[in-house]
């Protein structure tokens, strides 16, 4: 992974990608393409979406038809599944961070261009069901703009060209290796923020890869560093999630010290696609016991190459016994880290006890406290006695 440099001269420039970087466009993805495949036989494999991301419309649906070995054409192809994209917009949810960053570099004046692989009246429709997006870039070029889209340079260059910026002044955010690639060749810095879980190793072009938006620190590149940080840690937009305790993989009480109260994953599949991995903190409620600080990790573990996306929350308490079946209930409040891996076991663990460390001391603060109280965490819990 490409580290960044410090800069000595100012970007005062910034060029967005769209789909994947700022929007959470691989859920609509998936959900049109299961859909679309089912009427061919055919199921949708997770593990071929790195053939389409960052292509253009017509690239992603040539690679759909040979991959699936479809009956149609290419264009049968996008005339079929457009129609099904389109009456989808509207739910395209942002990507955490994205907002933040928008608001962060329109209130601090930083020019800012949208640059996309998409045509650009899908541009204008999905991002107007986000307030403020349109009216925050000076400038937006689509793919049907250009001569050619990503990885060639050129719409990179063309949104540079319309915002009157040298390409050299130009800092492009990117989630694709085609988009990388493109805004490298058009001679701009690039930051990396992989759409494909697990993949960071692929992204080593970019002059930096991080983890997701909510880890970018813009005063590395010349521009205004964000002031939300509190203490170590991130306040986010509170989600609250709950479910019956089940057992986990067993690692958390043997081999980490840490005994861990784990969610069914299969209950929050799209919410999970919603939230990056990383690590959180907030308020945990157990229907016999009570409501309790808690820091929480969401992911693959990379320590330990989890399969599946995981969510495992650290009740920060000491219990006489097991509580599995009971319900427990969630509040999400903050943010402290990204995913990482560790060298060894025992750097693994010290992390974590640092990450208790920072989540009780910001649970007292005014910011997070107030959310013990949450209505959803004092309504009455229902006693569960599913040990699924």
């Amino acid at each position: 992974m490409a580290a960044a440099n410090p800069m000595t001269k100012l970007l005062p420039h910034v060029i967005l990608d769209l789909d994947g970087t700022l929007l959470n466009t691989d859920s609509i993805v998936n959900q049109v393409l299961k859909l679309f495949l089912v009427k061919y036989g055919k199921t949708w494999d997770n593990k071929k979406a790195h053939r389409i991301i960052g292509k253009t419309p017509y690239e992603a649906a040539a690679a759909i038809v040979e991959d699936y070995e479809l009956p149609c054409s290419t264009e049968e192809c996008i005339s079929l599944i457009n129609p099904m994209f389109s009456e989808r917009w509207c739910n395209i949810k942002a990507l955490p961070g994205a907002n933040r960053l928008i608001k962060h570099l329109r209130s601090n004046q930083v020019p800012m261009a949208l640059a996309s692989n998409s045509p650009r009246s899908n541009i204008e429709v999905k991002i107007s069901f986000h307030d403020g997006w349109k009216e925050s870039f000076s400038a937006i070029v689509g793919g049907d703009e250009v001569v050619r889209g990503k990885p060639s340079p050129e719409i990179f260059l063309e949104a540079a060209k319309r915002m009157n910026a040298d390409p050299s002044s130009c800092l492009v955010i990117e989630d694709s290796l085609p988009g990388i690639t493109a805004g490298k060749a058009a001679g701009m810095q690039v930051i990396a923020v992989p759409s494909l879980p697990k993949q960071a190793a692929l992204y080593s072009s970019a002059d930096e890869v991080i983890h997701s938006l909510l880890d970018l620190h813009p005063e590395k590149w010349g521009l205004p560093s964000f002031e939300d940080w509190i203490e170590g840690t991130l306040p986010i937009e509170p989600w609250f999630i709950g479910g019956p305790v089940i057992k986990g993989y067993g690692r958390g009480s043997k081999v980490l010290g840490i005994p861990t109260a784990n969610l069914p994953a299969e209950n929050f599949s799209d919410l999970l696609c919603e939230h990056t991995s990383g690590v959180y903190f907030g308020w945990a409620a157990l229907s016999m016991h009570g409501v309790y600080k808690m820091v929480m990790s969401i992911g693959w573990n990379p320590y330990f190459d989890n399969t599946e996306k995981t969510i495992e929350p650290w009740l920060l308490h000491e219990f006489e016994e097991d509580f599995y079946g009971e319900e427990l209930r969630l509040a999400i409040v903050g943010y402290i880290r990204p995913e990482a891996n560790f060298p060894s076991l025992e750097s693994l663990i010290v992390r974590i006890h640092e990450d208790r460390r920072i989540a009780e001391k910001a649970l007292d603060l005014p910011v997070y406290a107030g959310y013990k109280d949450s209505a959803y965490l004092r309504s009455p819990l229902k006693q569960s006695n599913s040990h699924s």
